[in-house]
């Protein structure tokens, strides 16, 4: 299982890089309109959804829904000449802000308040809508940051998020395999541990002293950007446990199997879809 981990991320790694760093901004919408409906086709199955006619029907609609917030807003109007970012596309990311406290309490209070939202499919959908659809719309914000006047500005951003996400997964996993023994949440998934957890901010942390050491970082730089490193590695978690949690709930190991020994896009990108709108918003607010 390792192996195959290894090798999918060592083919993986660099198209997202590539992709990231070189796709026009409407080629990237595009792939991220892709990859929403691609997450939203695993999600059909966490519904309860076996229909793929049913679950094309909901990828689509996340897609489209996607589609029209890239048309209210268009992508290169997301931020004006002043650096300020479009006050609607603001509301979405603290809309998905509020949705992730909300998915926060759920993870949090499981197998409790679960009668409700698992016996109906239409809630769940909703639950989908609000995962996927902001998280694609906030990596489109992050992408277009400055395009007009530096194309790779935006593109660096995104790859200091995945490197803090790909980072605290790394650290998680191995920390957590060799040294872990207290659960982190048993009830939504035994395997993860309080021990992981920790490695996983820890490396995250020392990838983010050792960028900041390469591009001579002041000390106030370095405690803005270590806090936003604990609060997104922290959020990158409940992503995945949220993911987890409604695959228990549903009886479903994988959400799919597109990724040899990674499972699904919605197993890759899960961590992706709590960190983006927060990032988006520390960015927003604080910047650096």
């Amino acid at each position: 299982m390792l192996i195959k981990r290894v090798l999918t991320a060592v083919v993986l790694a660099p198209c997202a890089i590539a992709a990231i760093f070189y796709l026009s901004l409407q080629n990237f919408a595009w792939l991220l309109l892709l990859l929403i409906g691609l997450g939203a086709w695993e999600w059909g199955p966490l519904m309860g959804i076996t229909s793929k006619v049913k679950r094309a029907l909901f990828a689509l609609s996340n897609v489209a829904l996607l589609g029209l917030l890239f048309d209210f807003m268009p992508i290169d109007q997301l931020w004006t000449a002043q650096g300020t970012i479009h006050p609607d596309a603001k509301l979405v990311l603290w809309l998905a802000s509020i949705w992730w406290l909300l998915s926060a309490f759920l993870t949090f209070v499981y197998p409790k308040c679960s009668a409700f939202w698992s016996s109906h499919r239409s809630v769940r959908g909703i639950f989908g809508w609000l995962t996927l659809v902001p998280a694609g719309f906030a990596l489109m914000i992050i992408r277009s940051v400055d395009y007009a006047t530096d194309p790779y500005h935006g593109a660096q951003l995104m790859m200091f998020l995945f490197g803090l996400v790909w980072s605290a997964d790394i650290g998680a996993y191995f920390v957590g395999k060799s040294i872990g023994k207290h659960k982190l949440m048993p009830n939504v998934s035994p395997g993860k541990t309080l021990e992981g957890f920790f490695g996983g901010v820890v490396s995250a942390c020392l990838l983010v002293i050792a960028v900041g050491y390469v591009l001579g970082w002041n000390s106030t730089q370095f405690t803005q950007v270590l806090l936003v490193t604990m609060l997104i590695t922290t959020i990158s978690v409940l992503g995945d446990l949220n993911e987890s949690m409604f695959k228990r709930q549903a009886g479903v190991k994988d959400s799919g199997n597109i990724l040899p020994g990674h499972g699904g896009i919605l197993d890759r990108i899960d961590s992706l879809t709590s960190t983006a709108p927060v990032f988006a918003l520390c960015y927003i607010f604080i910047g650096w």
